[in-house]
């Protein structure tokens, strides 16, 4: 490999801004924060709005279309006059 080129490869911790949750993985993200791990290293940090800990679709908390009240057949029966 050519030296000077490639980016930063490191362990970073990533932050779930939802619900505090923390996990360290490699990444060559850039970062301006810091955060110091309870075993005492100190790692860039990189905020998320969403992980797996607090996504619908993961947390089993994701309603279907289908469950919302009947949605598609309201709209039908309050539309149902208009023809094309």
């Amino acid at each position: 490999m050519k030296e000077g080129i490639h980016p930063n490869y490191r362990d970073v911790c990533f932050v779930d801004l939802s619900n505090g949750f923390k996990f360290v993985t490699r990444s060559t993200v850039q970062t301006k924060e810091t955060i110091k791990m309870e075993d005492g290293r100190e790692l860039p940090l990189m905020k998320l709005e969403t992980t797996s800990e607090s996504h619908p679709f993961y947390t089993g908390t994701q309603k279907s279309v289908d469950n919302l009240g009947g949605r598609v057949e309201k709209f039908r029966n309050k539309f149902a006059h208009i023809k094309k």
